[in-house]
């Protein structure tokens, strides 16, 4: 039961120690009980990008509509396919040649969130322009009043895969805040976790603070102790379950940084990056899900693996590179290993999405106030096609999307019109990105 009270937490309150600064997650003390029928809970989105496309007879659902079936790349999704929407027949053209050269797999990452033709090839000359991305509009909107505005992270190193010095740009981050200035995306979980709840500092204070194995939760426990006697049952088991998240993903960063610092062999491996891809993955998936739950940001961007990709899934039985496996050649064993990976990849963001949707927020979840688009800016990796792009939606987004279907629109349809659907879908009013015709039918 909540009690009517004259006094409540302000949706922004914070806990103050030495160097740190935690918020914290949505309260029912912060909801008054006279106020809880107009509380409204604020839009998040995230942009998770896959490179290098998708066996797409694996991926692509045969029937529409609420009563498909999760095609075999998909079946992971099961247990969140009432969140979910699949989306088939959207395109990004823009991302093809238009008879300046090579480079589909950098235009397809900078295409993705702008609807843009990244730059002409064949003028080297020519300054490296793109767009402002839609996470950065919505950021602007949206993440204006939180923390940090948005996060951009990369799960792979910037020496994972080839690119010259232009194609970097495009490759190594999807968000851009206006057309000559790419967000640096960080691959590193600390890095990451300190900008999210930290004070950050140089360089040289951050590592100082890992070495000694700090804590932001220790610099905290006094202002925590203080604010729990003030708590009711309900807010008190809310706030133990949200610390003892952060505090385990405190333990998981520093478990890594301490197997990094033994391998001694390796000392261009950068001490804060997991020893596996999954465990790096959960681990920023992780630090997302406490993000969005605290409110700290509202918006992210994470490139799953970048455009060229050298990794190799050895864990999953395809010791080969998956920038190789996705030029098959229509070779059998060369599909199977591709569209293993692609089934691995959705298996991890099933994984996001469960905890999302296992996170109170208001009266529902985190799923159920969030949007999460999924896919990439090429259809086709063997063929470098930018057609009928792999897209699905997760999430309800406070009600804005219906969800549970697969969505079979007009073959090359432009993806960039699911793009400014999102945003005013947010609350963030755009008439155009990119080449957009208009809002889409969702």
């Amino acid at each position: 039961m909540q009690f009517i009270t004259k006094k409540a937490l302000h949706r922004r309150t914070f806990l103050r120690g030495v160097g740190a600064t935690l918020a914290l997650p949505l309260l029912d003390s912060m909801v008054p009980a006279l106020a809880a029928k107009t509380f409204k809970p604020t839009p998040r989105l995230g942009f998770i990008y896959i490179a290098n496309g998708v066996i797409q007879q694996r991926w692509i659902p045969t029937a529409t509509g609420k009563n498909y079936e999760l095609s075999p790349t998909l079946k992971p999704l099961a247990p969140v396919k009432d969140y979910v929407n699949v989306l088939s027949g959207l395109s990004h053209l823009q991302a093809d040649t238009f008879g300046d050269g090579t480079g589909d797999h950098p235009r397809s990452s900078a295409v993705w969130l702008t609807g843009v033709h990244a730059y002409d090839r064949s003028r080297p000359d020519i300054e490296v322009k793109l767009a402002t991305t839609a996470d950065q509009i919505a950021a602007k909107v949206i993440g204006r009043t939180t923390q940090v505005p948005s996060i951009e992270m990369n799960l792979d190193p910037p020496t994972q895969g080839a690119c010259d010095t232009s194609d970097c740009f495009f490759n190594n981050t999807i968000s851009w805040r206006n057309p000559t200035t790419p967000n640096p995306a960080e691959t590193h979980p600390r890095l990451v976790f300190e900008r999210l709840f930290g004070d950050g500092g140089s360089a040289a204070q951050q590592k100082a603070r890992g070495k000694r194995n700090s804590s932001i939760l220790d610099s905290v426990m006094d202002e925590i102790g203080g604010l729990d006697k003030t708590l009711g049952a309900g807010d008190r088991t809310k706030l133990n379950e949200y610390l003892e998240s952060v505090r385990e993903i405190e333990h998981r960063i520093q478990s890594a940084e301490a197997r990094a610092d033994e391998t001694v062999e390796l000392p261009d491996r950068p001490t804060d990056i997991p020893e596996t891809f999954e465990e790096h993955i959960k681990l920023m998936y992780d630090l997302q899900a406490v993000a969005f739950q605290a409110d700290v940001t509202r918006v992210f961007t994470m490139i799953v693996c970048r455009e060229l990709s050298a990794r190799t899934y050895a864990n999953i039985g395809v010791p080969d590179q998956i920038h190789a496996t996705s030029h098959h050649r229509n070779d059998p064993s060369l599909i199977e290993k591709k569209a293993k990976i692609d089934n691995y990849h959705i298996q991890l963001l099933t994984y996001f999405l469960q905890k999302l949707k296992a996170t109170p927020e208001g009266d529902g979840n985190l799923l159920d106030q969030s949007l999460i688009l999924y896919g990439g800016g090429m259809g086709d990796g063997n063929l470098h096609r930018h057609s009928d792009l792999p897209c699905l939606t997760a999430g309800k987004l406070g009600g804005q999307f219906e969800t549970g279907r697969h969505l079979a629109y007009k073959l090359d349809t432009t993806m960039s019109n699911l793009l400014v659907t999102i945003l005013n879908k947010s609350g963030v009013q755009i008439d155009k990105i990119g080449d957009s015709t208009g809002p889409l039918e969702v």
